[in-house]
């Protein structure tokens, strides 16, 4: 994939990949019409991240642990920030300032539940490792995703399918970006543990547009 001419303001955040993989409306709510309301599923959520958010970085031996490491990825067109960054020395890894020798680095994802199988969440720790690996030149092949209720990780191989599926998705977030463009709701049983339910309104999706309603009215008179 070329290089993107990106200016800094039309970056879109990283963690919209989430949102995006759950719904395309969704998405557009709080990134393009700058809507949000908290519920307790978000709101326990923002408050683990606040915990990985300290912005420390400490060393264990012959680990380095980073929080809230800012990324980006001029490719993409995304930016944001990692909960954590392990970097374990390796030989064939890269210089890290004020410390000796040569680290790879291992996106860690926080997450407020237990382990699951998430399109989402893998495709979010993917797009963190792509805008990694274009900073640092340098490849990641796994991440991890840390659950707080069990407080055990799970390992993501971070796959040709994934790569390619968050540079699908980052395309199309930045052609309805460009566009302004807020796409329409396609109602499931995910609407209701939306936290944007009453600011989307899915129902009002089924009595169609005001000119399908005045044209069917029209034939029926």
């Amino acid at each position: 994939m070329s290089m993107r001419d990106t200016k800094e303001q039309e970056f879109l955040s990283l963690s919209g990949i989430q949102h995006f993989t759950f719904c395309r409306r969704q998405w557009a709510l709080i990134h393009l019409e700058q809507l949000w309301v908290e519920n307790e599923r978000t709101m326990h959520g923002r408050i683990l991240h606040e915990k990985a958010h300290s912005g420390e970085r400490e060393r264990r031996g012959n680990l380095i642990i980073s929080r809230s490491m800012p990324v980006f990825s001029n490719n993409l067109g995304l930016n944001g920030e990692c909960d954590v960054v392990e970097w374990h020395k390796d030989d064939m890894g890269v210089y890290i300032p004020q410390y000796e020798g040569t680290y790879s680095p291992v996106p860690i994802e926080y997450k407020k539940g237990k382990p699951m199988n998430s399109l989402a969440n893998d495709l979010q720790l993917c797009a963190q490792a792509m805008c990694l690996e274009e900073m640092l030149l340098c490849h990641i092949p796994v991440g991890y995703l840390y659950f707080h209720e069990t407080h055990r990780r799970q390992e993501i191989v971070l796959t040709d399918e994934l790569r390619q599926t968050v540079v699908a998705m980052a395309e199309e977030m930045q052609s309805y970006f460009a566009r302004g463009h807020t796409p329409t709701v396609k109602q499931g049983k995910m609407c209701r543990a939306c936290s944007l339910f009453d600011l989307c309104l899915p129902s009002l999706e089924k009595l169609g547009t005001v000119s399908d309603y005045l044209s069917s009215n029209l034939k029926s008179d």
